[in-house]
């Protein structure tokens, strides 16, 4: 608004900073993590295409059974390789450019990446190639759309609609099973086409709904819009421009960034990332501190393991000779993964994000020690040939007691962990580094997945590793980190305000963040009480 001056409600009551949820509100919000689709699904569907025949044949010639380590390593992790570095360049892009045209251009990205996969016929070339690109695609996409999210979203209901993505990112992994399921026997190049050329859908569903929601009023109140910020809000909220709610939770946003100006000013792009690690490490609300939490929850959720079982599930439940359907039993994996998922939407609004990561830990913990103690004993790992040379698990009742608490685990990851992890990075960097803090905890998620995805064939496959059921000591000794890491690091944010987390973080410590209450708003604390007019022109931007 050059050379305008917009008047503005602020309040000190800390419990009117923002309008009631409204259904309209809601859907908008929600239809957002539509975006989860991508990464589910891309996820998922290379899980059964790595065990297809004719996959196989056009990657290592015919006569041969299964996909090298090397190879499947590589096919596997290249699309996570692909997403680090979408996710990263996603931060400085959405600062620059807004959050949501990041989130359309990497739909387009990501659609050019399966044009690619789906032109595959032999060799590595355009499968490792198209799904590098895709993951450039997934990496904008996932990076962005917790971040836009976190910022439309109304705080009542943050937790529960940001969990809305991990859902999405089930639902993906559940079409992506099913599709494998439906085209597993096929025996020509559909066995592995169809499952890539539909990902297209998720692009343009995505990118066309995109189009006709608004920007986050967050960034356009960083870049001085405070006018189309006030419209955004009136859209996202279901009021009147000239609501009182509005203007006050337009104030408390203006408030909150001025403010942040004040302790992390403007200082170009390299300062800017340099402000990611700015502070002390035994400083609570410290950059430095922020950017380490981000980043460790989103490593802490990948070392739970449960990409194991989402991408290599199936080749591994083969080697068992115990399962006589491996694809279905990844099915049943994924349909619990779906159904237990929609619990934390009333958890994280009712138990807290803290509670919900130290008992998910704890819980996926005693599943996998389980899992690995019946395995060394009587279950994977005590096999015989029967007379046509097939390995069999001697004990068929200890293999099946083993998928069920594998399936028990994912119900404690999918309600907890899956969730929260990304509910917590939306919600605990201060605006001025916000997209950039929320970019490398993302990136963090996909470096350790591309970790876990090239390690993974080298640790269980039998000419390799052959750990078999002892890697599920691996993952539950580090569900146990899980644990600790989330006990004595993890802060409560439910039910505050992107600008109240802040503040708690400033005035209290994880252990005893949950009974943290604010006492007074931005907007008094910057000495904006009743009407005031917020100057924006060329020059000039301050508060008056």
């Amino acid at each position: 608004m050059p050379g305008g001056a917009v008047a503005l409600h602020a309040t000190s009551d800390v419990n009117r900073i923002e309008a009631p949820v409204t259904l309209k509100a809601y859907l908008m919000c929600a239809f957002a993590a539509f975006g989860g689709i991508f990464f589910g699904f891309d996820s998922g569907y290379i899980n059964g295409v790595t065990g297809s025949a004719v996959f196989i044949h056009s990657i290592e010639g015919d006569g041969v059974s299964a996909l090298t380590s090397s190879h499947n390593s590589l096919i596997v992790s290249i699309l996570s390789a692909g997403t680090f570095f979408g996710a990263l360049i996603a931060g400085d892009l959405a600062e620059w450019y807004g959050r949501r045209p990041v989130i359309i251009a990497g739909c387009f990205i990501y659609m050019i990446g399966v044009i690619l996969q789906a032109a595959h016929s032999s060799g590595l070339g355009l499968i490792v190639s198209g799904r590098l690109i895709a993951g450039f695609g997934v990496g904008f996409v996932s990076a962005i759309i917790i971040l836009y999210m976190s910022e439309i979203s109304p705080r009542k209901v943050r937790g529960a609609l940001v969990s809305g993505y991990q859902f999405c990112i089930t639902i993906g992994l559940l079409l992506a099973s099913c599709v494998d399921y439906a085209t597993e026997n096929r025996n020509d190049t559909g066995s592995y086409r169809i499952p890539i050329c539909i990902q297209f859908a998720w692009g343009i569903i995505l990118a066309t709904g995109l189009f006709l929601l608004p920007e986050s009023p967050r960034y356009l109140v960083k870049k001085g819009n405070v006018d189309r910020a006030r419209h955004v809000l009136s859209r996202l909220r279901g009021q009147p421009p000239s609501s009182e709610f509005i203007e006050t939770e337009l104030t408390e946003i203006i408030a909150n960034h001025e403010f942040e100006k004040n302790l992390i000013p403007d200082s170009g792009y390299w300062g800017s990332w340099y402000q990611c690690f700015s502070g002390g490490l035994w400083t609570s609300n410290s950059n430095l501190r922020k950017t380490i939490l981000g980043t460790s929850l989103q490593m802490m959720q990948q070392w739970t393991g449960v990409n194991f079982i989402f991408y290599f599930s199936t080749p591994f439940l083969k080697s068992t000779g115990a399962i006589s359907n491996s694809f279905l039993t990844s099915i049943i994996f994924t349909i619990v993964n779906v159904v237990s998922t929609p619990i934390s939407f009333w958890t994280m609004e009712h138990v807290g994000r803290r509670p919900v990561l130290i008992w998910g830990a704890a819980g996926m913990f005693f599943c996998q020690i389980i899992v690995g103690a019946i395995g060394d004993t009587i279950g994977f790992n005590k096999t015989h040939l029967d007379a046509s040379g097939n390995t069999i698990a001697n004990n068929i009742a200890a293999v099946n007691a083993q998928v069920a608490f594998i399936a028990i685990y994912i119900f404690f990851f999918a309600s907890t962990w899956g969730p929260a992890a990304w509910v917590c990075i939306g919600e605990i960097f201060p605006i001025q580094i916000r997209a950039r803090g929320v970019a490398l905890s993302t990136a963090s998620n996909w470096l350790w997945n591309t970790i876990i995805a090239v390690i993974t064939p080298y640790m269980v496959d039998s000419d390799k590793g052959n750990l078999r059921s002892n890697v599920f000591w691996v993952w539950g000794g580090l569900c146990g980190c899980c644990w600790l890491y989330a006990y004595l690091l993890v802060p409560e944010t439910m039910g505050l305000s992107l600008e109240q987390v802040d503040q708690m973080m400033a005035e209290t410590t994880p252990r005893t963040s949950a009974k943290w209450r604010p006492t007074k708003t931005f907007a008094s604390e910057m000495g904006m009480a009743g009407d005031h007019k917020l100057v924006h022109d060329d020059e000039h931007k301050e508060l008056a």
